[in-house]
């Protein structure tokens, strides 16, 4: 339970990390704050707007308390008075009319103008009067004469200008009912949302295009760095699979703050590749010089073997000891130069395609000899045409340390099965034997460097000093792949090696 656990929260913490999470995170808030600001400034906006049509509806009755004295003693003469007052009241702000019903009118909905500020002409009064009945506004005239009603309403007039009808304030007398109505041109509200859509507003373009703006930066920054990572990963495969190029990190950088990291990163390839060549030529070096006194030493044992006689036991023992620790010591300097030779090519190894399948039929070939001197059966379950990507020298090392191992512990008479097929996007090669196999104990040693399960002294076999599988475990981890052991149910050892499939 807690190990799993454990696995999800080391899962969660590397998508955290991330940076395409922070991008899907930030792309989010770029997404919501907006939405959340606009709803909250345009319910701010609706109250400041509901707030200014309430003034002009005050003002509407202000107006209409203002002439009612006038219209209490309304006479047929009285018409240029209720103008002139009402264009006093009105100020220049918006229209005002004025319009009256007779108490025992025939049609209850038969109004009629009295007064207009600004001043109009009858034609235009009865235009608009046609307007008002056609938009239903009419209708709203006959309900004030029964209570004071805001309005919020469009319509146009007969000059063709968009007005906004803000009040209607009803004044009920003994001789009918009249009627106050306040409208505004939709200039009037240029600063507020009544003039056009609240998101067509000055404030809101200005500040989304600000935004916008800013979101473009941070996705471009965003995007820019996000590029330069997959040019660095890119880069650095290249220069890892293939020593012949001469990239640079530095010279593919576009970000200059970015310039510092490359360099570096040129400086360590540099080294590493430097690193190599000097341990292979130090390991040629160190080759020859332990060789060569170990060669005259074996050449100088052969004429005491030949002057010691039979009856001197103890010299002949003497010389047959160091004979055999001569040999021992050139196999140990062959094998501490292929370990050197296989840790340079770690290094700097190239990697291209290659036809796992066609290298592993080449290489067992060879051990034809072999298996047929010790009458051992070679079983083959190899899928055609399986391709990975590695280097072909470190693939025959792979596969001809696992083979010998499995020949090296396998009695005569018996089978070793060779097994590579494709699963998904890995290729899965294992060998078999039917070997003593491993104390589980020592199962996950067998890959470290010197251990080895055989037992008595060594005849001077390099893979008796335990680097066989440490350099196979060196090259498959090298080509960005695993190598594991298991003992098989029936005896015997099974070593698997898993590796990435080439397109």
């Amino acid at each position: 339970m807690w190990i799993a656990l454990n696995d999800v929260w080391l899962r969660v913490r590397a998508v955290w990390r991330s940076l395409a999470f922070k991008f899907v995170v930030l792309l989010s808030i770029f997404l919501a704050v907006p939405l959340v600001l606009y709803e909250r400034f345009r319910a701010v906006d609706e109250e400041k707007n509901l707030l200014l049509v309430r003034t002009i509806q005050d003002e509407g009755r202000l107006i209409a308390a203002g002439i009612e004295p006038l219209l209490e003693n309304f006479q047929a003469g009285s018409a240029n008075v209720v103008r002139s007052t009402l264009a006093k009241l009105a100020g220049g702000r918006g229209n005002a009319k004025v319009l009256f019903r007779p108490k025992n009118a025939a049609d209850p909905g038969s109004f009629f103008y009295i007064a207009a500020a600004p001043p109009a002409s009858a034609e235009y009064l009865n235009q608009e009067m046609d307007e008002m009945v056609r938009t239903g506004i009419l209708g709203m005239l006959l309900d004030t004469c029964e209570g004071d009603r805001p309005l919020y309403t469009r319509y146009k007039n007969p000059a063709g200008t968009e007005e906004i009808l803000t009040s209607i304030t009803p004044v009920n007398l003994e001789n009918g009912c009249w009627a106050v109505i306040t409208s505004n041109a939709k200039e009037d509200f240029v600063n507020s949302s009544y003039a056009r859509p609240y998101w067509r507003t000055g404030e809101v373009r200005f500040a989304a295009a600000i935004y916008l703006l800013m979101a473009v930066v941070v996705i471009v920054l965003f995007a820019s760095v996000w590029r330069s990572i997959r040019r660095f990963e890119t880069l650095a495969r290249e220069i890892r699979t293939d020593r012949s190029t001469d990239a640079s990190f530095a010279a593919d950088i576009r970000i200059p703050e970015l310039v510092g990291v490359a360099e570096e990163f040129d400086r360590l390839v540099n080294a590493l590749y430097l690193s190599a060549k000097t341990i292979r030529q130090a390991a040629e070096e160190n080759a020859h010089a332990l060789k060569t006194p170990l060669a005259v030493i074996s050449q100088s044992l052969e004429p005491l073997k030949r002057a010691v006689g039979p009856q001197e036991a103890r010299a002949r023992r003497s010389l047959e000891l160091i004979e055999r620790s001569v040999n021992r010591l050139d196999a140990l300097v062959s094998a501490a130069r292929r370990m050197d030779e296989a840790a340079a090519e770690v290094i700097d190894a190239a990697f291209r395609k290659v036809n796992f399948s066609t290298l592993l039929y080449e290489a067992l070939a060879a051990y034809a000899e072999t298996l047929r001197g010790r009458g051992l059966t070679l079983m083959q379950r190899i899928e055609p045409r399986v391709s990975v990507w590695g280097g072909e020298e470190m693939l025959e090392t792979v596969v001809e340390n696992i083979f010998e191992n499995a020949l090296s512990f396998s009695p005569n008479g018996a089978s070793v099965t060779v097994t590579l097929r494709r699963t998904g996007r890995y290729a899965e090669f294992s060998i078999e034997d039917e070997g003593p196999g491993v104390d589980p104990v020592n199962l996950g040693r067998i890959f470290e460097r010197y251990y080895s399960e055989r037992s008595g002294d060594s005849e001077g076999e390099e893979s008796h000093f335990g680097i066989g599988l440490w350099i196979v475990r060196r090259n498959v981890e090298a080509m960005g792949g695993t190598v594991s052991a298991a003992i098989r149910d029936t005896g015997g050892l099974r070593l698997t090696v898993i590796l990435r499939v080439a397109a």
